[in-house]
C-alpha cells in the first residue's frame, strides 16, 4: 500500500520510476525544490524518512541504517543532507538481491570535493538516476494533447481545430509555472511561489560550510539570467552585469564560474547544449549554451513582472514563452529518452530554437512562436536549415502560442500550438 497524497496528479516520469524500481535497488529523483519530487515518490513508496527532520537526522548521522524500514520501497527524503546515507543505500541493495528498495530525492547536487570526500561509490547498477522538473502543460491540464512527437515522428496528418487561444492566458502560464502548488492559486497569486524560491536560495542556499557568497552579486547574476533567458548571452555578457569595474579580471571570472556551479546544483538553472551533428560544415557550428531557469516564472519573479507587464513587452514574453516550451520539450522527451538541443550557424546566423534528438539517432527541428504572425518566417527559416543538412530531420515543426487548430502545413512541416502538445 502506497502513501499515495489524495488529489495527486499522475506526472509523466511516474511510468520512468516505476519501471526503474522493478530493474533497480533504488532510484535516486533529483530536480528543484517544490516541483513535486517527494509527492511523486510517495506515489511510490510504502514508508518514508525525511532528514529534514532532526531527530531522523540525528538517527543516520549515526548509523543510516538506524533509519531504514522493512516496508520498501522505502522513500529517504534529501538524502544530501546526510550524503553517507547513499553508500549505506548501495551497500543494501548490494546485499539483498530485491529490486525496488529505496527511493532517494534530492534537490542539491554535492559539490565534487564533497562528493569525493562523503560518498565513496557512484552506485552504478544499484541506485538509478531520475531528473524531475515542475508540470509540463500537458501534466497541469492546460494542454489537451491533441497532437504527440510520437505522432510527428510517426509523419501522421493531424488537422484539428482546437478553438480559440486567448494571449493573455498564455501570459498567465508563462507567469505560473509548473510548480504544482501553485496549480490552485489566483492569477494575482502566481508569482508567490517563484518569488519565495529566489528568496529561499539568496538567504538559505547560497553559502556552504567553507565558502561565504555575495548575496548582491547573487541578486544581479539571477536578474541578469533573466534578463537573458533563452538567449546565447556568454559569461562576459553576465559578468558585465554582475561586476562592472572587473578590477580583477581573473577573480570576477572564478566567482561567476562558482555562482553559476551552484544555481546548476541547485537545479535553478538548465541550460541548453548546442547541436552541432548533420549540418553542412561542423566548424560553423555554434558552441555557446542557451541560456534557461528551469521554470520561466523564476525569470518572471526575478524582474518582477507579471502577465500585464508581459503584455506590454513583447520582446520579453516572446524570449520567456520560449523558454516555457523549452521546459515541456524537456520534460517530454526526457519522457521519450531523448535529448534537447538548439542550433546556431556561426557564419550565416541562420539559429533553430530546439533540435529534438531520439534514441536511435532521428531528430527533428523545431521553431518555437509567440504568435501565429510569425509562422510563415518560421518556416522559411526551417526549410533553410533542411536545405543546409546532411542528413535530414525527421520531421519539423513550429510550435505556437497563439494559434487555433493543429495542422500540417504544404511544405510538410507541422504547426502546433503548445496547449495542444504532448509526448
Amino acid at each position: 500500500m502506497s502513501l499515495k497524497e489524495n488529489g495527486y496528479k499522475k506526472r509523466l516520469v511516474d511510468d520512468k520510476i516505476k519501471k526503474y524500481l522493478n530493474v533497480f535497488g533504488a532510484v535516486c529523483i533529483v530536480g528543484p525544490k517544490w516541483c513535486g519530487k517527494t509527492w511523486t515518490s510517495l506515489n511510490h513508496a510504502n514508508s518514508v524518512s525525511y532528514l529534514t527532520d532532526e531527530p531522523v537526522k540525528q538517527l543516520a548521522l549515526i548509523n543510516p541504517k538506524n533509519i531504514f524500514s522493512e516496508k520498501n520501497p522505502q522513500l529517504i527524503d534529501e538524502w544530501q543532507i546526510v550524503p553517507s546515507v547513499w553508500d549505506a543505500v548501495r551497500h543494501e541493495c548490494d546485499r539483498s538481491s530485491n529490486s525496488g528498495l529505496f527511493i532517494l530525492t534530492g534537490s542539491t547536487t554535492l559539490k565534487r570535493d564533497e562528493k569525493a570526500k562523503k560518498v565513496f561509490h557512484s552506485g552504478a547498477g544499484r541506485i538509478a538516476k531520475i531528473n524531475m522538473e515542475t508540470m509540463s502543460l500537458y501534466e497541469s491540464g492546460d494542454s489537451t494533447g491533441i497532437i504527440s512527437i510520437r505522432d510527428m515522428l510517426e509523419n501522421k496528418d493531424i488537422n484539428k481545430n482546437i478553438g480559440e487561444v486567448n494571449i493573455k492566458h498564455i501570459a498567465d502560464l508563462v507567469v505560473r509555472g509548473g510548480w504544482p502548488k501553485s496549480l490552485a492559486l489566483k492569477p494575482d497569486e502566481y508569482t508567490l511561489i517563484p518569488k519565495s524560491y529566489l528568496k529561499s536560495i539568496l538567504e538559505n542556499e547560497i553559502n556552504d560550510n567553507d565558502k561565504q557568497r555575495d548575496i548582491n552579486k547573487m541578486k544581479m547574476l539571477i536578474k541578469s539570467l533573466a534578463r537573458n533567458e533563452s538567449t546565447l548571452a556568454n559569461n562576459s555578457t553576465l559578468l558585465k552585469d554582475i561586476d562592472e569595474n572587473q578590477k580583477d579580471a581573473i577573480k570576477s571570472k572564478v566567482t561567476l564560474l562558482d555562482y553559476l556551479d551552484l544555481l546548476e546544483r541547485l537545479y535553478l538553472i538548465k541550460n541548453q547544449e548546442c547541436f552541432s551533428l548533420n549540418y553542412r560544415s561542423k566548424d560553423r557550428v555554434g558552441k555557446t549554451v542557451k541560456r534557461h531557469f528551469v521554470d520561466p516564472s523564476l525569470a518572471v519573479a526575478a524582474l518582477n513582472l507579471n502577465a500585464d507587464k508581459l503584455l506590454m513587452d513583447i520582446r520579453t514574453f516572446s524570449f520567456l514563452f520560449e523558454s516555457l516550451v523549452v521546459r515541456d520539450l524537456r520534460i517530454y522527451m526526457d519522457y521519450l529518452g531523448g535529448n534537447v538541443y538548439h542550433f546556431r550557424d556561426n557564419v550565416s546566423g541562420l539559429e533553430v530554437d530546439s533540435i529534438l534528438e531520439f534514441e536511435d539517432g532521428e531528430y527533428a527541428a523545431v521553431e518555437i512562436k509567440l504568435g501565429y504572425n510569425e509562422v510563415n518566417d518560421a518556416i522559411k527559416n526551417l526549410q533553410k536549415y533542411y536545405d543546409n543538412t546532411i542528413k535530414k530531420p525527421k520531421f519539423m515543426c513550429v510550435i505556437v502560442g497563439v494559434c487555433e487548430a493543429v495542422y500540417k502545413d504544404p511544405s510538410g512541416i507541422y504547426i502546433v500550438p503548445i496547449t495542444a502538445l504532448k509526448p
